[in-house]
């Protein structure tokens, strides 16, 4: 008999179109299910695929008296839409799709700080506006960015961003001086300090409760007036109020943003307008070829499962991520 047949996996689909899901109806019975459905499919799951990744049902449609899918693995690298007490404190295995969006996310930050070094994007406000305006640029070697979030796509940016010439640091849960990606690792304790000496300051940090909001007034103020953010990780790592505060008052040069508080971003935001701010729709990781990346984990982890071999990216619960040297 083949060991995988009793298996039944609900995939939760959403806007996101899926890609070929061959490899997983290989493995195991599978059902599609919208959000209506999710709250009846669920006490006889066995797996759950969130391939609808942003929906914010899965707290409202967890079964009551227990139960439910014994893993559910998440189609992104964040997982704090799952983290609800009745999922983080049961039995339930989470996994995340960490790895398929690290260099994408990294080409893309480098991409924007050239971007800003360059000052691409006046010259291209400028160009509609057929206006001919000479300026001096800046150079990247020798600048110093500062990466939050020392996972994978922190250290996929530390690495794209020393290679192009720039001086990098990360911060992370704790402090350590000789990094092989991110140089010198400050403590989360020390960002205002770490704020201070960055150039360029890059956001990718999962969401916590430790995490959310860390880009308040008081973290902004101690940026240079010169420096840029770029977030990349989640909207709620920063006050969004207050870095437009920040940024209408000249506190710090300009502003890369590709994920919001709340998406899409509402048409009123200020930020669309600013000359100093490029706006981007949560797209950073977005290369060809990531719809079928993410089944083709997630097949493998299915695989994986049924054989009874250790899964690939258990999130610790308690802390919202996947921890350093865990598969």
């Amino acid at each position: 008999m083949n060991p995988v047949s009793r298996l039944d996996v609900v995939v939760l689909r959403g806007p996101e179109p899926l890609p070929d899901m061959t490899a997983v109806e290989r493995l195991a019975h599978v059902r599609y299910v919208d959000e209506s459905g999710l709250a009846e499919a669920l006490p006889s799951a066995d797996v759950l695929f969130m391939w609808h990744f942003w929906s914010e049902a899965l707290a409202d449609a967890w079964p009551d008296a227990g139960g439910g899918p014994g893993w559910v693995h998440i189609a992104s690298a964040g997982v704090d839409r799952l983290l609800f007490p009745a999922l983080a404190d049961g039995p339930t295995v989470v996994t995340n799709s960490r790895g398929v969006f690290d260099e994408p996310i990294a080409e893309y930050v480098l991409g924007l700080v050239l971007c800003f070094a360059k000052d691409l994007h006046t010259t291209l406000r400028l160009q509609a506006g057929r206006t001919w305006r000479h300026r001096e640029t800046e150079r990247l070697a020798g600048a110093r960015a500062l990466v939050v979030g020392t996972g994978p796509i922190g250290r996929a940016v530390g690495r794209t961003l020393t290679a192009a010439g720039l001086r990098v640091s990360g911060l992370g849960r704790a402090a350590r001086p000789a990094d092989p990606d991110l140089g010198t690792v400050w403590a989360m304790d020390d960002l205002h300090a770490a704020l201070a000496q960055a150039d360029y300051v890059v956001l990718a940090a999962p969401l916590t409760a430790r995490t959310r909001g860390m880009i308040d007034a008081a973290a902004l103020a101690r940026m240079r007036p010169t420096a840029r953010l770029i977030n990349v990780g989640r909207g709620p790592l920063v006050v969004q109020d207050d870095l437009v505060a920040a940024l209408r008052a000249g506190r710090i040069a300009g502003a890369a943003l590709d994920v919001f508080e709340d998406e899409p971003l509402l048409a009123a935001s200020p930020l669309w307008d600013m000359p100093n701010v490029v706006v981007s729709p949560h797209m950073a990781g977005d290369a060809a070829g990531w719809r079928e990346a993410l089944v083709a984990l997630f097949a493998d982890n299915l695989d994986r499962h049924c054989h009874r071999r250790p899964l690939r990216n258990v999130v610790d619960k308690r802390l919202g991520y996947v921890r350093e040297g865990v598969p």
